[in-house]
């Protein structure tokens, strides 16, 4: 190849790889879009639903704090969609205020209003209604919450109902008074299943006289609740004459505590004959605002010895 030639090729051949090298960069320099978020969509019985709403909600202004997790703990949640306009709405919003003031009141209902429109318009429907509801609800308002209720396509009183367990138990979209009804009556039996804890027991219904045997007693506390280190922890065991156990009273250091869950365990031997055994617990419990409470609670194990 002549020099000339040569020339002109490497030339070319530069202007390629300026060409592609340019190219490559402009690519890696486009701005990368990132996808629209997904509209809010209405929750469905079933469902896991936060406190604070779902993801994709828009996050809304507070007439007062943010939703608190730890007011709201152990409590039915009842998240509550109004709008002050228009004139239909707003008469079927303002006669199911006075219910949801009401499921309020109960003592073990936390309430999340979202009202579509301004501070001002928030406060006609306002079901918290500043210190009279301190610790009970809050407040959602502003353009978020009218997107929101847009998107899930709200357009009367809807109410979304979640048990102590984070999951929707009943969603209901009218102003209608029957289905207002099952909703308070739904709330209401829900309140009346909360239990801060539940107990068992366990041992055998028949042993052999002179062998070991172990007699269990044990405490499921509310997932929202902490055994407290404050009140006096005290198992005590009643054996009747012809049984002995390794123990009759139990400390708190002589329980096991697993998370939520105590277990009270004590060994035991029986002489022949028919056995009735009485056991007895106390035991201290915090709430996440740090109330304190006491749970006193009993077993009788019924067993033969042979």
């Amino acid at each position: 190849m002549h020099a000339h030639s040569l020339a002109r090729y490497n030339a070319a051949m530069r202007l390629l790889s300026l060409l592609i090298v340019t190219a490559s960069a402009s690519a890696f320099a486009q701005p990368v879009r990132k996808p629209a978020p997904a509209p809010a969509v209405l929750p469905k019985v079933g469902d896991d639903l936060p406190l604070a709403g779902a993801p994709d909600w828009p996050k809304p202004s507070w007439m007062y704090d943010a939703p608190s997790p730890s007011d709201a703990a152990g409590k039915v949640v009842v998240h509550w969609f109004c709008a002050p306009t228009p004139k239909a709405f707003d008469a079927s919003c303002v006669d199911d205020l006075a219910r949801i003031v009401t499921l309020r009141d109960a003592g073990r209902v936390y309430i999340v209003a979202y009202i579509s429109g301004s501070a001002r318009d928030a406060k006609k429907l306002d079901p918290i209604r500043e210190s009279e509801g301190v610790g009970r609800g809050t407040v959602a308002y502003g353009p978020n919450v009218t997107k929101i209720m847009k998107q899930m396509g709200i357009t009367a009183p809807t109410s979304v109902v979640v048990g102590v367990d984070g999951k929707v138990v009943a969603v209901t979209t009218s102003g209608d008074a029957t289905q207002l009804d099952g909703r308070d009556a739904q709330v209401n039996a829900l309140i009346g299943a909360i239990k801060e804890y539940t107990s068992s027991h366990d041992g055998p219904a028949s042993v052999k006289a002179g062998d070991r045997f172990q007699l269990t007693f044990k405490v499921q506390l509310a997932s929202w609740l902490a055994f407290s280190t404050k009140a006096p922890t005290e198992f005590t065991l009643s054996p009747p004459g012809g049984m002995k156990c390794d123990a009759t009273t139990l400390r708190a250091d002589q329980v096991k505590i697993d998370g939520h869950a105590l277990t009270a365990t004590v060994t035991c031997t029986a002489s022949h004959g028919s056995y009735e055994v009485q056991g007895h617990i106390r035991f201290g419990y915090t709430s996440p605002g740090g109330a304190e409470g006491l749970g006193d609670d009993g077993a009788t194990w019924k067993f033969d010895a042979k």
